[in-house]
């Protein structure tokens, strides 16, 4: 064989081989390629995406977080004027039980004075007729009748 034949055989040979493959290989190699790089670029914009929603994400979990706070506080500040609204109706209750007890204890006071005052006029009497007795038994004298009388005033 000529080398100028196997040349030309080599490069017809080569020829097919280009189209063979330009024609069965290729494309599937290329749509690979293509389908990789839409994955990478599907990929890409997830991510983007992703990052995106993940500050907005943020950001709302920061809104939450400033609004629970806030109705923390208000709850706080809530329960503690409650806190001193219990305090003040204790007080309140309080004070009316204690001037409840004070008023019983004046009225019980006022009771005792005046069953005091009746046992007092019961022993006056019993003692103005004592002294009226001891009066009637002595002979009738004006000294000795104010004598007694005199008696009488220190005895009350």
């Amino acid at each position: 064989m000529n080398i100028n034949s196997t040349l030309f055989l080599q490069a017809i040979v080569f020829a097919i081989l280009v189209w063979f493959t330009m024609r069965f290989v290729w494309p599937p190699i290329t749509k690979a390629l293509d389908e990789r790089a839409a994955k990478i670029r599907d990929g890409l914009a997830a991510a983007d995406k992703a990052k995106a929603e993940l500050a907005t994400a943020n950001k709302k979990v920061d809104e939450q977080l400033a609004q629970t706070r806030n109705e923390t506080a208000k709850l706080l500040a809530d329960a503690e004027k409650r806190g001193a609204a219990i305090v003040d109706e204790a007080k309140k209750r309080a004070e009316d039980v204690g001037a409840k007890i004070v008023a019983d204890a004046k009225a019980e006071a006022e009771q005792q004075a005046a069953r005091a005052r009746e046992a007092l006029r019961e022993q006056v009497a019993a003692l103005a007729v004592k002294g009226a007795e001891q009066i009637l038994q002595r002979e009738v004298n004006a000294s000795v009748h104010a004598e007694l009388l005199g008696r009488l005033k220190t005895e009350l």
